[in-house]
């Protein structure tokens, strides 16, 4: 028999998301934010000679490496130069450098693990002081470069260097503080849809300059589809490996409820393959990002003799190249176990099992709980490592042999099908959230009627 919540989900169709307004004020914000954001990829910082940046920025013999990825992550604000250039990615290096100090450094881990509401408010309080030193440390590595570029700003100097660090540190600001309001007000995750919405704006684009490199004959027709073809196979296997998971069996024991026995219920632990979602690689560019960037900055300038081997490495930080797959796959592979360890504990799970009466049939309660719930979790998470990478690098390795490079990469198709089904199922919550409380006052109502009818009734009775 359908649960409940499986009897309203059948029950849900577009009358019933006509009646949701709360629903339509919370999607009619994350478009409105998102419009926003798309807006200010489109507005120069002062001083930048736009058309010159652009024509350097799709040089094809330019060396720009890990910018392309920084470019597909901001929406195309890299090549224009736009106030939102930086994106929201100081805002996750700094998130990750939070969580990995609330792993190590007692005193934060104190505030993760017992500070409740209010310390997690902390730690996002943190985050932001660090954003704001990421952001002035990265945008002020762009403005010296830019300025030392030549046609590339209209009139250099510290002018120059302070208005761009200004600008380029508050457009991450108000970013962060967009996707804040967007979790908040809106639907999904907030600084997950400005990344989603930064890749799906570069798509129409890229899909416009494969079918020109097919007409000029840089590309083969074979090769376009056979693109396009694994494309589709990634998504489907995204989805596919998105909604996997292990089902744990959970009893409850029966019980004496007075001259009643009560209890025995079964239910189930969900433990998804992926826990860590989009969360890994996103993390790995963020990373990568800083170091590679200020090493590109630096591989043209004067360096001493015990630095001659930064261009070279500079250079294997391209897409497809053998060290930034390596790196970029190793990156993925921890974040996705260090992620997974901060938002599933074995012996909480445990604890509350044993509290509340549940137990895993055959597994004694307590430690003997939580050793096999680790021991499940480590082989899922195993699976989802290995999944992720290979998304991620398999098909940026195919494309930089096909030559294809960057034009379609696994880790954008991984976002933006993430991120996508993270946003429809809560859309779907809150559908059954809006259909559950319309069944709540329908009840009420018909209470209140069968008391009034009862009370006239009575009435007659009593004269």
């Amino acid at each position: 028999m359908a649960s409940a919540a499986e009897q309203l989900a059948a029950n849900m169709n577009m009358g019933s998301f006509a009646k949701a307004t709360e629903l339509h004020k919370r999607l009619l914000f994350t478009l409105l934010a998102l419009l926003v954001y798309r807006v200010g990829t489109y507005v120069p910082i002062p001083g930048i000679n736009s058309e010159a940046f652009l024509q350097f920025f799709q040089d094809p013999d330019g060396q720009r490496g890990i910018l392309d990825m920084f470019n597909m992550f901001s929406g195309g604000a890299v090549e224009r130069m736009a106030v939102f250039a930086l994106n929201v990615m100081p805002y996750i290096s700094a998130s990750i450098i939070v969580q990995l100090m609330g792993a190590v450094y007692p005193p934060w881990e104190k505030l993760r693990k017992e500070g409740g509401e209010s310390g997690r408010k902390q730690l996002n309080q943190y985050t932001r002081y660090l954003t704001v030193v990421l952001a002035l440390f990265q945008s002020t590595g762009i403005a010296i470069g830019l300025n030392a570029s030549q046609g590339l700003v209209d009139q250099p100097g510290i002018f120059f260097i302070v208005s761009t660090v200004t600008v380029l540190t508050g457009g991450t600001m108000f970013l962060m503080w967009l996707g804040e309001q967007i979790t908040a007000r809106g639907i999904g995750n907030g600084i997950s849809l400005i990344i989603m919405a930064g890749i799906v704006a570069v798509l129409p684009g890229t899909i416009a300059r494969m079918f020109g490199m097919a007409q000029q004959g840089l590309m083969s027709p074979f090769t376009l589809l056979l693109i396009a073809g694994l494309a589709i196979g990634v998504v489907v296997f995204i989805v596919f490996m998105e909604r996997a998971q292990r089902r744990l069996l959970i009893q409850y024991p029966k019980r004496q409820e007075g001259n009643r026995m009560a209890g025995g219920e079964r239910s189930f632990l969900p433990l998804k393959v992926n826990t860590a979602g989009v969360i890994p690689p996103i993390f790995a560019s963020s990373l990568l990002m800083l170091p590679t960037t200020v090493a590109q900055m630096t591989a043209t300038a004067n360096l001493p003799a015990w630095l001659d081997w930064l261009p070279a490495f500079t250079a294997q930080m391209q897409h497809g190249q053998p060290i930034f797959m390596v790196f970029y796959g190793a990156l993925i592979i921890f974040f996705t176990f260090f992620y997974t360890s901060i938002t599933f504990n074995p012996e909480d799970t445990a604890e509350n099992l044993r509290k509340y009466g549940g137990f895993l049939p055959g597994i004694r309660p307590g430690k003997r709980t939580a050793e096999y719930l680790d021991y499940v979790l480590t082989r899922l998470t195993t699976i989802g490592a290995v999944y992720i990478t290979a998304v991620c690098l398999v098909p940026e390795f195919i494309g930089a042999q096909l030559g294809g490079g960057l034009l379609f990469g696994g880790t954008s198709i991984l976002i933006v099908v993430s991120v996508t089904m993270d946003t429809v199922a809560q859309i779907q919550s809150q559908l059954l959230a809006h259909q559950y409380e319309g069944l709540i006052k329908k009840a009420k109502l018909r209470g209140r009627g069968g008391q009034a009818r009862g009370k006239g009734a009575a009435a007659p009775a009593r004269r």
